[in-house]
């Protein structure tokens, strides 16, 4: 007998930094994605528009304040995750290409919510399946091929790692 699918339904933006062909990433604490690689970024706050929260989780986990340079698009992937009576994660991001206009990279502050353990920079050779979120593994098929795609990416043999 199969198991009733019981989808999570997550909402975020973000962002695609680049520099010096490498991708500003952070390692992620908690969430389908726990200590991966993960693009800075998350869900909006009450009444909070796009490119606001965009702004706002950016500065938050990794110090950085930034420009928003284009709107790429939204891409969606579902993953296992077992939690809180969810047996999977339906993750709908936006995309947004970047740029530093000020601050530096910091250990972010902790506080309820605040999922980033620090940003760091990675080069595509040093991002793979088994270290990387779905959104860093679709921000470089991006910096490849200048498309994010319209399928929704399914990863049934998922691994959250504890």
């Amino acid at each position: 007998m199969s198991q009733i699918k019981k989808f999570h339904r997550a909402f975020g933006v973000y962002g695609i930094y680049i520099e010096d062909n490498k991708l500003l990433v952070i390692n992620k604490s908690r969430g389908p994605y726990k200590n991966r690689y993960d693009l800075p970024g998350g869900s909006l706050e009450e009444g909070e528009g796009l490119s606001i929260a965009m702004q706002r989780e950016f500065k938050e986990e990794t110090g950085i304040d930034i420009e928003i340079l284009k709107n790429l698009g939204a891409i969606d992937f579902i993953a296992p995750w077992d939690w809180k009576g969810f047996t999977h994660v339906h993750h709908i991001a936006v995309y947004y290409e970047v740029k530093r206009i000020g601050g530096k990279i910091i250990k972010p502050a902790q506080f309820e919510g605040q999922d980033s353990l620090g940003a760091v920079w990675v080069t595509k050779e040093e991002v793979s399946l088994d270290n990387a979120s779905p959104l860093v593994l679709k921000a470089l098929e991006w910096i490849n091929k200048n498309e994010l795609g319209i399928e929704t990416v399914c990863y049934d043999q998922w691994e959250v790692k504890e």
